[in-house]
């Protein structure tokens, strides 16, 4: 045998990584020709269990796909589970299906870590591919219909008198919806946008005169809002452009008298007027049901401001802070500006038996002329969820409990520092 020069040695060490590569490179590829991993949609509607090998796939397969990033030791996505269960084959069966999934971030941290997942149950919405993190109801029925309503286009197009009775059927009564008759899709587009998570717009192109009989109209253009909810029902006729149609849009999103509970009040938040708050006895008795309906009309001539009532027995909590229940007559109306101060009229704070009309226009005009005394709400200020000081004290000192507990577990132990609450 012929000795290999030393050079010739040194050159061949150098070429031996290329040869292996040459080797192996073939191979890899021929085992990339495979078909991507493919999601199966389950047809029974199943909430479906992803995780880092499914996902991607999951995700490229399906236009709106409902995830939870959940982890096992989590309270709070236990409770949620059966209500997804629930949901799931209503969502499945919409057109288009919304499929929903569930993933075990503990288990998975890269695909929390991914998509920002901080705490549990963390709920997102992915629209073609596109993560949006759901932050509305999580029961079932409500779910449904916020994610109907996050799904459906800007603005629908109605063809027909069956169109527009579809529409509204399958809309529901959860949120206010328009419908523009005779209106330009381009004067409302910007609305359907803006307030897609609260309410549904749509236009009508063809109808016949039985719609504006149904809707009561008597010309076009004329955009029609209707509250299901709460069975009320108003129509604006222009100018649709500048403040006019922008003021219409954005009230009507309330309804005329607006019961004050903590859903209403998160609806109360996103309005910049202030609220004349009418605290009764109880909402449901025949007295407080006929001043109601003077509310109402109050509230149709004077559209700058909110009218909101509650009762006492409905929401005692809520009351306290405005009025002293052993001294203070009630029906009890003042103008509350939704912090931590409100207004009475002197001489019309409460209402007395008789013309209730009168008396709320005497109210009315008082407050508009300046004859009111500015008061705190009883030194506290009524939140969304209508908890008073001792109440957030007990909060505070459970929430330094729980974090002491935490703080002493070892690594193993250690949870995220944010709980997403109900």
């Amino acid at each position: 045998m012929v000795p290999v020069p030393v050079d010739k040695r040194q050159q061949l060490r150098r070429l031996l990584p290329l040869i292996a590569l040459a080797l192996v490179l073939p191979g890899c590829l021929a085992s990339g020709r495979g078909e991507p991993a493919i999601f199966q949609i389950p047809r029974d509607g199943s909430v479906v269990e992803l995780d880092e090998g499914n996902f991607e796939a999951a995700v490229a397969a399906v236009d709106y796909l409902f995830v939870d990033f959940h982890a096992p030791w989590c309270g709070h996505c236990k409770r949620l589970a059966p209500q997804l269960d629930e949901a799931a084959p209503v969502l499945a069966a919409l057109s288009p299906p919304i499929v929903v999934a569930k993933v075990n971030a503990e288990k998975y941290k890269k695909l929390g870590s991914k998509y920002g997942v901080d705490g549990f149950p963390t709920l997102m919405l992915f629209d073609h591919g596109v993560p949006t993190e759901y932050t509305g109801s999580r029961k079932a029925g409500l779910l449904i219909e916020s994610l109907k309503k996050l799904v459906a286009p800007h603005v629908s197009v109605l063809e027909s008198d069956s169109a527009i009775k579809s529409f509204v059927q399958e809309a529901g009564a959860d949120f206010p919806l328009f419908i523009g008759f005779g209106v330009d899709e381009s004067s409302i587009a910007e609305y359907g946008a803006r307030y897609k998570k609260k309410a549904w717009f749509s236009i009508a192109k063809d109808f016949s005169e039985d719609m504006m009989a149904v809707y009561d109209f008597d010309k076009i253009p004329a955009l029609v809002s209707l509250n299901t909810k709460y069975n009320e029902q108003s129509v604006f006729y222009g100018p649709f452009e500048g403040t006019f149609l922008d003021d219409f849009i954005r009230q009507s999103l309330l309804p005329i008298t607006v019961p004050i509970n903590a859903e209403t009040l998160k609806m109360l938040k996103d309005d910049d007027r202030k609220v004349v708050l009418t605290v009764l006895e109880d909402e449901f008795d025949e007295t407080s049901t006929q001043l109601i309906k003077v509310l109402r009309s109050a509230a149709n001539a004077n559209h700058d401001l909110v009218f909101g009532y509650v009762g006492v027995k409905q929401w005692e909590e809520f009351t306290e802070p405005f009025h002293d229940s052993k001294t203070s007559q009630l029906p009890k109306m003042m103008v509350w500006d939704k912090n931590e101060e409100y207004e009475v009229v002197e001489g019309s704070e409460n209402l007395q038996e008789g013309d209730h009309g009168s008396q709320i226009s005497r109210f009315l005009e008082g407050y508009r002329a300046g004859r009111t005394a500015k008061k705190l709400v009883g030194g506290r200020t009524p939140t969304l969820l209508g908890v008073n000081a001792l109440y957030i004290l007990l909060f505070l000192v459970a929430v330094l409990i729980v974090l002491m507990f935490f703080s002493g577990q070892g690594e193993e132990d250690r949870q995220p520092t944010r709980a997403h609450q109900e």
